[in-house]
């Protein structure tokens, strides 16, 4: 009996030896430097997978690093370029965006909850990440977004719905994308459901079959854009300019409400 017992901890450890730890450590700030510093020209770091979780990554060049499937929640991106990055399926909760730059990145399938955005309670231009042409398709994101710049970016299948008014997102219950640039964005299938959109600006955006059920678009610029099938139910619509120009007006659910 004793025998039989000791002989799977004799395998046990023999597997602990021969492979290494189960777990791989934890990067520090100062690796994933060096590691970036020491990337060749053209070549793409890689963190995949890494755990990059509360780092201070803040002003660092990516240098469009691979980050599919990292784990980055509430790690500092202030001011950091990670302009063209692959960040597929990585979680991105809680993470700080100060001026941060995501141009031409991937966040497909990734989480972006409750983005610290601002130094301050006042959302100034300055300090607005720019997220021009980034790929969001099947991505989440919730938080507060003024003024930031999505032009162009990729929302198919995305969602910006809230998970409700209770539960563990306390002060903001809708994502806030006022004064944000969305012209040309795609919103194909998107959910912007209580969406906070006074005055951004969605000229020429695809909106078709977009959710928009209680969302504020007062003062929004629609201006060419093409809301086929997108559904307005209970959206604020106050002073939108560009109804005269939108594409398949007649085709959008519950937009005369």
């Amino acid at each position: 009996m004793t025998r039989s017992r000791t002989f799977p901890l004799a395998i046990l450890a023999l597997m602990l030896v021969t492979t290494g730890p189960l777990c791989a450590a934890e990067l520090t700030a100062r690796d994933v430097t060096s590691r970036l510093f020491k990337t060749e020209a053209g070549a793409r770091p890689d963190f995949s997978g890494e755990n990059l979780a509360r780092l201070d990554l803040a002003g660092l060049d990516f240098k469009r690093a691979l980050l599919v499937k990292a784990n980055m929640f509430g790690a500092d991106l202030s001011q950091a370029d990670l302009s063209g990055a692959d960040l597929s399926g990585a979680d991105l909760d809680r993470v700080v965006l100060v001026g941060s730059r995501l141009d031409g990145a991937s966040l497909e399938g990734a989480r972006l909850l409750r983005p610290s955005v601002f130094s301050t309670l006042t959302a100034t231009a300055a300090e607005a990440p720019s997220f021009k042409n980034v790929n969001f398709r099947h991505a989440k994101l919730f938080g507060r977004f003024t003024r930031a710049n999505f032009e162009g970016a990729d929302f198919t299948d995305a969602t910006c719905a809230p998970f409700g008014r209770t539960g563990f997102i306390e002060e903001i219950w809708r994502t806030e994308l006022a004064s944000a640039n969305l012209a040309r964005a795609n919103l194909t299938r998107a959910d912007f459901t209580h969406a906070l959109l006074t005055f951004a600006d969605l000229t020429g955006a695809n909106l078709k079959d977009a959710v928009l059920r209680n969302a504020d678009l007062t003062g929004a610029d629609l201006s060419g854009a093409d809301i086929t099938g997108a559904d307005f139910q209970s959206a604020i619509l106050k002073d939108v300019k560009g109804l005269s120009t939108v594409i398949g007006l007649s085709n959008a659910k519950n937009f005369a409400r």
